[in-house]
């Protein structure tokens, strides 16, 4: 178990899967690769489990089929895993919840983002795929609270992955299934333990969302992540998680408590590793308007149209990670919404001027190899003069 744990770590993977039949595989930078050639066999992967999951988590497993369990290896790692019955054999996959705390400055968003957190009541939502940063988002943005305001910090996960040391602020770290035994239970109680920060790990039910949108109503910060792709999806499925005749009041609600929605995910970087784009939604008074009647479908573009406020669209991210040399063409078209119309973004940016100064100020290419390229030759030669004199 020890190597295994220890390869895992040195590898900087994000996920190991261990199942019959195959040889023990981990995530890197968004794709599998084995780590051995031997497949494992059924007495294999029962023998990991029964290393691996904790003795309080096995009963579960035996009448339900599944269990998860967070585990840490020593002070090197923290690991949320999830044991399963698959064919009658066991299997498991293993998550690498990262040791480090991001500074904000390493999250790329946008500035107004540290105001968001400062505001003393609202719901602030960071959504996304199964594995695209969210919790490491959170963490960050939380530390960043602990470590600058004197606020009593209260968080309800499942597991907790990320330890918190109570510093200018008290954190408080409630885990689901050990410290009580459901989000939506541990939420209610919150409201009467003092918090001004309330940490949701996920809204995942209703009753959970509706405790939730009433605590960011009631005077309380409420941070929490949605499995969505984008802002207007997030409003939607807030919105369709209640019964038809009550959503016209879910939407007022909403619409006076949302306060920012990020929504991300992470890109393969040409140099290797992963970078996180995201689109970003400050909610303004027309959006809220957008909100409360029902025109989510216009969300998209007052984001696009109010780029100024810190409001972003993945897409338009995307692109500007393109422009700086972070992510390859073909990376940026897999994951933006639409691919269709990022295609011709980045065809426009590669023809403009600006992409080959960025390219040649990165140091991608030397000046001779950029007006080579270049479409624009004299616009480029002109940018380079400009630049030399001073001018640029």
């Amino acid at each position: 178990m020890g190597k295994l744990l220890e390869f895992f770590v040195e590898s900087q993977g994000s996920d190991m899967i261990l199942t019959v039949g195959s040889p023990p595989s981990i995530r890197i930078s968004g794709s599998l690769k084995p780590i051995a050639k031997a497949p494992l066999t059924p007495e294999d992967c029962r023998s990991l489990v029964r290393e691996f999951v904790p003795e309080k988590n096995r009963e579960e497993l035996e009448e339900l089929g599944s269990t998860d369990f967070s585990m840490k290896y020593g002070t090197k790692a923290t690991f949320r895993g999830n044991a399963f019955r698959q064919q009658g054999n066991m299997a498991m996959v293993l998550r690498m919840i990262p040791t480090e705390i991001f500074d904000f400055d390493r999250l790329g968003l946008p500035k107004i983002t540290l105001d968001q957190i400062s505001r003393p009541r609202g719901l602030f939502l960071v959504t996304g795929p199964t594995g695209s940063g969210k919790s490491t988002t959170l963490a960050s943005l939380v530390n960043h609270i602990n470590v600058n305001e004197a606020k009593h910090i209260l968080t309800v996960e499942d597991p907790i992955e990320f330890y918190h040391k109570s510093q200018k602020s008290i954190v408080n770290q409630r885990m689901v299934g050990e410290d009580a035994p459901t989000f939506s239970e541990a939420l209610r109680r919150a409201l009467r333990q003092d918090p001004d920060v309330i940490l949701v790990g996920e809204m995942r039910d209703l009753d959970t969302i509706q405790t939730a949108l009433r605590a960011a109503e009631t005077g309380h910060l409420v941070m929490s992540t949605l499995h969505t792709r984008s802002a207007s999806e997030t409003v939607t499925r807030i919105v369709d998680a209640f019964p038809s005749g009550q959503q016209d009041m879910v939407r007022t609600m909403l619409a006076s408590s949302l306060n920012m929605v990020i929504s991300q995910t992470l890109v393969k970087k040409a140099g290797g590793g992963r970078v996180c784009a995201s689109e970003v939604m400050v909610v303004s008074h027309g959006m809220r308007q957008m909100i409360r009647d029902n025109r989510v479908h216009q969300i998209p573009s007052a984001i696009e149209t109010n780029t100024g406020e810190g409001n972003r669209l993945l897409d338009q991210h995307l692109c500007d990670l393109y422009l700086k040399g972070d992510i390859r063409w073909e990376d940026a078209v897999d994951k933006s919404a639409d691919p269709t119309s990022i295609k011709a973004r980045l065809t426009e940016l590669r023809s403009s001027v600006q992409y080959w100064m960025t390219q040649i100020e990165l140091g991608n290419l030397k000046p001779t190899e950029a007006l080579a390229k270049c479409p624009d030759q004299n616009g480029l030669k002109l940018a380079l003069k400009a630049k030399k004199e001073g001018k640029g």
